[in-house]
């Protein structure tokens, strides 16, 4: 069995977090690079594998921290449960609203909500059922979903202003209090997209099982790899039927990110755990130990020296502090399309330095 810790594990899970912040903080979204930009709709970009690939990682997770429960539901394990999905959910809700607090307009699901939510059911269902009743829910999740789908709409039924999922939001939420980044009401962390996630959890609870149970970390690698390979075949074959599309998180854009999830983590595997290629890996370590805090962090810091902060620039005007970043500091020195590029990857630094501290003083902060 592999019971060590996988410092690849801990990598990916630092890399994932990373990148996450990195493609939410562009000098100025009118001058990104293509692969840092989400789909517009269909299709899958490098960019759309960074929510899943963290997804994933909690189900690995799940897999180790629930053996202290001995695969079985406890009072203990139910309230540790309940009480993380609360506080994650409700970190999300504040950083929606932060730092004006329009409630009547607060938009109601978000990233850190939709990590709760895929935790919450991914965590019950592993603590209630065993290993072949999960398989059986997993498929019964990824088909259904497809169900609810094609048969929630009369008219296109995975397009944007027709889909099932943005009209169970707009009926429980209204149009205030969803997205409205796509042109319309309508949000890539919606209630009945919520479902799907699930799956993506549980298909990273499994790899973790694989990876415990297997001779050596070589076998460990060529599992990974095939299982890996395995995903990404069935969820391009059913996106001929299904789309893959990450903003309603279809079943076959599920299996399409969790293989390639399995695949990046058999490469990791491989050149750290079993080379000991591990020298490049140490900050993407230092951002894996405090994963949400960090995240949570970066959402403030933005929020903050935009609304907070307001730099003169001559003739009575000003700019709001990211704003004057960019324009005055990275894109004089690098231009836009670099210097847009540069100001994500400065603040990856800054945010670094934060973990950093925080793990040389062995400082983690559990949410």
């Amino acid at each position: 069995m592999v019971s060590k810790r996988l410092i690849s594990l801990d990598v990916l899970r630092g890399l994932t977090i990373s990148l996450m912040i990195m493609v939410n903080n562009p000098g100025s979204w009118s001058y990104v690079y293509p692969p840092l930009l989400h789909a517009k709709w269909h299709g899958c970009t490098p960019t759309d594998l960074v929510f899943p690939f963290f997804l994933f990682i909690v189900g690995v997770s799940m897999w180790y921290s629930f053996k202290k429960f001995d695969g079985g539901i406890t009072k203990l394990a139910l309230y540790k449960v309940l009480k993380r999905f609360v506080i994650i959910f409700l970190l999300g809700l504040f950083l929606n609203g932060f730092p004006n607090f329009d409630f009547e307009n607060l938009r109601i699901y978000g990233v850190l909500q939709r990590i709760a939510i895929a935790y919450l059911f991914g965590a019950l269902l592993c603590l209630f059922f065993n290993y072949k009743q999960l398989l059986l829910f997993c498929g019964i999740i990824l088909v259904g979903y497809w169900g609810l789908l094609y048969f929630g709409a009369s008219t296109d039924v995975y397009g944007l202003a027709t889909n099932v999922v943005r009209k169970v939001d707009l009926f429980l939420l209204g149009e205030n209090h969803v997205y409205n980044g796509f042109g319309i009401p309508f949000d890539p962390e919606g209630l009945l997209s919520s479902i799907p996630s699930v799956a993506t959890v549980l298909i990273g609870y499994f790899t973790g099982r694989l990876i415990e149970f297997s001779i050596d970390k070589i076998s460990t690698v060529k599992k990974l790899l095939a299982f890996g390979s395995l995903g990404v075949a069935f969820g391009w074959i059913w996106d001929f039927v299904l789309p893959i599309n990450k903003a309603l998180w279809t079943s076959s854009y599920v299996l399409y990110t969790s293989g390639l999830a399995m695949v990046f983590l058999a490469l990791l595997l491989w050149v750290i755990d079993v080379k000991g290629i591990n020298k490049w890996s140490k900050p993407f370590i230092h951002f894996g130990t405090n994963p949400l805090f960090i995240y949570m962090f970066s959402g403030v810091y933005i929020s903050s020296i935009i609304y907070f902060v307001n730099v003169p620039i001559g003739g009575g005007e000003t700019l709001d502090g990211y704003s004057f970043l960019f324009e005055k500091v990275f894109a004089p020195i690098f231009g836009n399309m670099n210097g847009s590029l540069m100001f994500a990857i400065s603040h990856i630094i800054f945010f670094w330095l934060i973990t950093y501290i925080l793990y040389r003083r062995k400082i983690f902060i559990k949410i």
